[in-house]
């Protein structure tokens, strides 16, 4: 055999390993092994192995599919948590100029909406961080399951257009297999009954409405949460790209919460409703199909 075919024959046998390898990295195995570095903090010397996508505005991309975005990147000070209740969770916003934001403005009540879901969709969490004004540290607890995590930043820096950023974080354990979806428009939760109607289509403004029941009666005297009867966040399965909105101004405290959105193509989505009644929060979860 020549020296050419040679080569090309070793070439050809470690592109297959390489593609083989990533197939098996793509699933979602019975366990979650911890990375052997983590991710400090900028300034820390940060060596991020996630992938960065091309420059993009927010008008061109949906929220969260990336960790850098219009000059400002969000970075875990580690991208590895221990399973469990009330877990500290840190994190900084870094700006254009390379330093962490400590100014932002407040929207719904608050600073910066954080959001985690376990890329399989479970676990959603929808919390507050609190900032530390000098080190730019957001830092809050969280509850997490072992499983491969996204974590989504929403936020916008005083001056700045409002961005979402998302990043990913590992909790190493064995993963309990994930119940199966399947499209669903009632959830019950917590004896309430939510129910959804309106369809969603893709890439078209869609009307939507929620309605809260609890045995059997219309629940007419909903509560205020960051300054809204409701807060419903949509996540595309796959990419996990996010979408949060915000409903009418209109709205009234029930039993209906009106929502207009849009998402950016079909598919399958994951929707979480956060509303508040009896003074808790509770959410309710959705799954829909989305047609052209």
């Amino acid at each position: 055999m020549s020296t050419a075919t040679r080569v090309g024959a070793f070439l050809l046998g470690l592109a297959c390993v390489f593609a083989t390898s990533a197939g098996l990295g793509a699933a979602l195995g019975p366990s979650v092994a911890a990375p052997e570095a983590h991710v400090d903090a900028p300034g820390h010397g940060a060596d991020h192995s996630e992938p960065e996508m091309p420059p993009a505005t927010t008008a061109e991309l949906p929220g969260g599919l990336m960790r850098a975005q219009d000059g400002y990147s969000l970075d875990l000070q580690r991208a590895v948590a221990r399973p469990g209740d009330d877990v500290p969770l840190a994190l900084v916003i870094s700006g254009p100029d390379g330093s962490a934001v400590t100014e932002y403005d407040v929207v719904h009540t608050k600073p910066l909406h954080l959001i985690l879901v376990r890329r399989d969709l479970a676990g959603f969490q929808h919390v507050h961080p609190e900032l530390d004004p000098v080190a730019g540290t957001w830092t809050s607890k969280v509850d997490l399951v072992p499983g491969s995590w996204r974590v989504y930043a929403d936020f916008r820096a005083t001056g700045a257009d409002p961005l979402t950023l998302g990043t990913d974080l590992t909790v190493p354990g064995r993963v309990a297999k994930p119940a199966e979806t399947v499209p669903n428009r009632t959830d019950d939760v917590a004896g309430y009954t939510v129910t959804l109607e309106g369809a969603l289509l893709a890439g078209q403004d869609s009307e939507l409405t929620l309605s809260v029941s609890r045995a059997g009666d219309p629940v007419m005297d909903l509560q205020p949460y960051l300054g809204s009867y409701g807060h419903l966040v949509a996540l595309r399965e796959g990419d996990l790209a996010y979408l949060h909105v915000h409903p009418h101004e209109a709205s009234t405290s029930g039993p209906d919460i009106d929502f207009t959105t849009a998402v950016p193509s079909e598919g399958r989505y994951r929707l979480f409703l956060d509303f508040a009644h009896a003074g808790v929060v509770r959410t309710a979860e959705f799954t829909v199909e989305v047609d052209r």
